[in-house]
């Protein structure tokens, strides 16, 4: 009997442009396509995206499925078939370079054919490095170096067509118990298509009906006009580089194109950084005079802050599992400035309930608007949640539809609804604006005084 080779899925939950995956037909021997689930830290809203892609994966090729410790499951598998190659896409955080990187060794010391293929960016954090060698910390430069590198991206490879399997016993998706308990999820179907399938078909729509107006139109959440690939590409359901190869030809793509690069340096700095979701970049951060109060935290999770514009992101994000970029900022400015929330409060509560949850894209995220980590946004530059809404929700459109309480408020009060006549059963603003800017920026003022001592 031919030898079989394991294809190991992990964020990379597609046939197309799979790097690992072709090279393991190209053998010609019977290939086995597996997904072990071993993720015991994963979001509810992820686990829901991913409980629908497995099921889409599965019924496009023969997917087998395990659940348990990786490397266990691994050489079980091969002691099963009497494998003698594993190929995997890398992933990119330390904890699984190290895994890995230990993983490699010991198959190849037992004389199986083990090799990585480059995972799901454009480019390899060793491909794109400064001048001296070392990690780009700042985005500018890093973008322009991507830009000059853009041979490296190379050509996507071809959708894989039908390969030699071999038939062994799988879990069905429904025995990984990824489904939330609670009907939390209910206004997730109606957003989401999950599956390799469905992140063609939003790239698809969004080239060729938003992608044009997007550098204009992409700070107003009531205007569809982003991609909202990002779960998709989290998934790896879609490859960073067909993204880019697709889009790149339109004269348009810049911006968005801007954005992609973006993602590709959070990866980066999270493979140089292992702390990145716990740790500020900027050590003077650890000593930050944070003030937690467990209320206040409640308040902005659930959408009760009394912000409109910062109550609307909450509730988006509990009923879709996705946040308007802008308002993403908008939301986390509010939290650790307005009410000194630490930010890995935010981090933890946005890995819960994003369907687009990534540990770097998160992490650096709110370290960016902490003010704490690489290129990020100064902590003295404090968002006022008052003119943000009326500067990027004039009409108050999208704060209606995500916050039912404030539909009859008329337009010159629906971002300041406090002082409106009506009654309503929206809360009143749970810290006046100019305080939480002036307790915010006393907080960085004491940080600074610390340092100088």
């Amino acid at each position: 009997m031919t030898q079989p080779v394991i294809f190991w899925f992990r964020h990379d939950l597609r046939a197309g442009d799979n790097p690992a995956l072709s090279a393991a037909i190209a053998t010609g021997r019977p290939v086995i396509a597996l997904y072990i689930h071993d993720d015991a830290h994963m979001g509810g809203a992820s686990k829901w995206w991913l409980h629908h892609s497995l099921e889409k994966l599965a019924a496009s090729l023969p997917l087998t499925i395990r659940a348990g410790n990786s490397e266990q499951v691994l050489q079980q598998m091969i002691a099963d078939t009497g494998a003698s190659a594993v190929y995997w896409n890398r992933d990119y955080d330390p904890a699984s370079v190290a895994r890995d990187t230990h993983f490699k060794a010991a198959l190849q010391t037992l004389g199986i054919d083990a090799k990585s293929f480059k995972g799901n960016v454009l480019f390899e954090p060793w491909e794109v490095t400064t001048q001296g060698g070392t990690p780009f910390r700042v985005f500018t430069p890093f973008y322009k170096a991507c830009l000059a590198r853009l041979n490296l991206i190379g050509e996507s490879l071809a959708p894989i067509g039908a390969f030699k399997t071999v038939k062994v016993d799988s879990l069905k998706v429904s025995d990984l118990q990824l489904l939330p308990a609670i009907p939390w999820d209910r206004g997730f179907a109606a957003v989401w298509q999950p599956g390799e399938e469905g992140a063609w078909t939003r790239l698809q729509n969004f080239i060729a009906g938003g992608m044009g107006d997007y550098k204009v139109q992409r700070d107003f959440p009531a205007i569809e006009a982003t991609s909202r690939l990002s779960p998709h590409l989290h998934f790896g359901e879609i490859s960073h580089r067909d993204v880019w190869n697709t889009a790149y030809p339109h004269a348009e793509s810049t911006a968005f194109l801007r954005e992609l690069i973006w993602r590709e340096f959070s990866i980066h700095l999270l493979h140089y950084n292992q702390q990145l979701p716990t740790v500020p970049l900027q050590p003077k951060f650890a000593n930050f005079p944070w003030e937690p109060d467990t209320t206040q935290l409640a308040a902005w999770t659930r959408g009760r802050t009394g912000y409109p514009i910062v109550d609307a992101g909450m509730r988006q994000l509990w009923e879709t599992g996705w946040m308007h970029n802008r308002v993403r900022m908008i939301v986390g400015s509010f939290l650790v400035k307005h009410l000194l929330q630490p930010w890995q409060e935010g981090e933890k509560w946005f890995w819960d309930t994003l369907v687009d949850a990534d540990v770097a894209n998160n992490s650096a995220s709110w370290q960016w608007i902490a003010g704490c980590g690489a290129d990020a946004a100064p902590y003295f530059r404090v968002f006022n949640p008052i003119l943000q809404g009326q500067k990027f929700d004039p009409k108050g459109t999208y704060i209606r539809r995500f916050v039912p309480e404030l539909r009859d408020v008329p337009d010159d009060y629906i971002h300041t609804p406090w002082l409106w006549m009506g009654k309503t059963a929206y809360p009143a603003p749970i810290i006046d604006h100019a305080e939480g800017r002036k307790r915010a920026l006393a907080a960085y003022q004491k940080l600074k005084n610390n340092e100088d001592v």
